[in-house]
């Protein structure tokens, strides 16, 4: 398993893919980047040279945030929200969806499990 950006990429798939497993490169950016080193994007992670994945490393460490790095910046940007008071911020210190979907039937992912709350009970006279 070749290892590029601290994450062991699968052997047997594709670059193009194999290059996915690392957080911050999804396919669009991972074509990119092979274009630019100069690999095929067809050849399997397991039959790159030593040259070629070093290449790849290093192109990738120098040109673009990934990782521990970006999850790290993302975690302060949340925090820098929350800290700061706003709209966004207080939608992710209550947990709920922060980019304006509807709340009232949906959101599940974020408002996690129903909560099943009684109506109230109307008084007879």
């Amino acid at each position: 398993m070749p290892r590029i950006a601290g994450v062991d990429i699968p052997a047997n798939k594709r670059m193009v893919i194999a290059l996915t497993y690392i957080y911050g490169i999804g396919k669009a950016l991972s074509q990119k980047i092979l274009k630019a080193v100069g690999i095929d994007e067809n050849i399997r992670a397991k039959d790159l040279h030593e040259d070629q994945l070093s290449t790849l490393a290093s192109y990738i460490e120098k040109n673009y945030t990934t990782e521990g790095a970006l999850r790290r910046q993302e975690t302060q940007n949340i925090a820098l929200l929350r800290s700061l008071g706003c709209y966004r911020g207080y939608r992710h210190k209550v947990g709920l969806p922060v980019r304006g979907q509807r709340t009232r039937t949906n959101a599940r992912t974020r408002k996690g499990r129903k909560k099943t709350v009684a109506g109230r009970k109307i008084e007879r006279a």
